[in-house]
C-alpha cells in the first residue's frame, strides 16, 4: 500500500496514522488525505485492528490546508467551479465522510495545533485528548476561505451555534484547556503523556466487545439525525444481532466466573 506524507502503523490490535509533514505543521495535501483514506481502509477491513489512533508528527497535529507563501487557486479551477466542486468531494469531503461513516473506534491525539480543517480532522474522531501544548480553533477566515471541511456542520455541533460563530467569525484559536472547557477536547494531559494516555484508551476500548462497540458507536450517530420513534426501532434491529452472538454469552459466564471476558467480535 502507497502512502504519502503519512506513517502507519499497527501493534496489539491498534492502528496508529501520524499525519507527517512537520515542515508545514501538517497541513493536508491531496497525497496525505488519499492516504489517511486507504489507511482507514485497512484498518477498516483488518479484523486484527479494534481502534486507531491519528497524531501528528513534530510540532502540529494538522494546520487544515497549505497556504504556503506559494499557495493559489489552482489553475485548474479557475473558471471551473463545478471542477472544484468535484475535487473536494474527492479530497478532504471524502475523507471527513469516511471518517464519519467508520465504526471501530477512533482517538485523535492532538499534539499541538489542530486549525481549520485540523480540528474538522480531530472532531470527526470519537475522542479527542490534547496535550497541554495543543491549539485549536478555525482561521479559515484569515484568508477569506470558508470553513468548508465539514467545520460548518461539525463546529456548532460540538461548540453550540455562538460559540461556533465566535471561533470562526473572529478566527480564534483555543490554548488546550479552552478547548476543554469548551467541548473540543475530552482530556488534555502533559504533553510526554499524550500518547502513553492515547495508547492507554486505545487498549481499552481494543479490549472491548468488537461487535458491540461498533454497532454502539454507528447507532449514536446515525440516531442523531432521527425522531424517538426511528432511534428505538433502529436499537432494536441491532440488538438483534449483538444479542444472539458469543460475545454476549462470553460476558454472561465471565460475570459469573467473576474473571475478565474475552471478547471475539462475533
Amino acid at each position: 500500500m502507497e502512502l504519502t506524507h503519512i506513517r502507519y502503523d499497527v501493534e496489539n490490535a491498534i492502528a496508529t496514522i501520524t499525519l507527517d509533514r512537520p515542515n508545514k505543521l501538517n497541513a493536508y495535501s491531496e497525497p496525505m488525505v488519499h492516504s489517511i483514506i486507504r489507511a482507514l481502509g485497512d484498518c477498516r477491513d483488518r479484523e486484527d485492528i479494534r481502534a486507531v489512533i491519528i497524531t501528528g508528527a513534530g510540532r502540529g497535529f494538522c494546520s487544515g490546508g497549505d497556504v504556503s507563501s506559494d499557495y493559489q487557486v489552482p489553475t485548474r479551477f479557475q473558471g471551473h467551479p463545478m471542477k472544484h466542486l468535484l475535487e473536494m468531494r474527492e479530497n478532504f469531503h471524502r475523507l471527513v465522510v469516511e471518517l464519519r461513516r467508520f465504526d471501530k473506534p477512533t482517538i485523535a491525539a492532538v499534539n499541538g495545533p489542530a486549525v481549520a480543517g485540523g480540528l474538522t480532522l480531530a472532531l470527526c474522531c470519537d475522542f479527542r485528548i490534547a496535550s497541554d501544548r495543543a491549539r485549536l480553533g478555525d482561521t479559515a477566515l484569515r484568508f477569506a476561505l470558508l470553513p468548508d471541511e465539514g467545520g460548518a456542520k461539525l463546529f456548532p455541533m460540538y461548540l453550540g451555534l455562538p460559540n461556533a460563530l465566535r471561533m470562526t467569525l473572529f478566527s480564534e484559536v483555543y490554548d488546550a484547556a479552552k478547548a476543554k472547557e469548551l467541548g473540543l477536547v475530552h482530556e488534555v494531559v502533559a504533553h510526554d503523556e499524550l500518547m502513553p494516555t492515547a495508547r492507554a484508551w486505545a487498549e481499552r476500548l481494543a479490549a472491548g466487545p468488537p461487535l458491540a462497540i461498533r454497532l454502539a458507536k454507528r447507532m449514536m450517530y446515525k440516531q442523531l439525525e432521527m425522531g424517538l420513534e426511528n432511534a428505538l426501532e433502529d436499537a432494536a434491529l441491532a440488538i438483534q444481532i449483538t444479542n444472539d452472538s458469543e460475545d454476549v454469552r462470553e460476558g454472561v459466564r465471565a460475570f459469573h466466573e467473576k474473571r475478565p471476558p474475552r471478547f471475539k467480535g462475533r
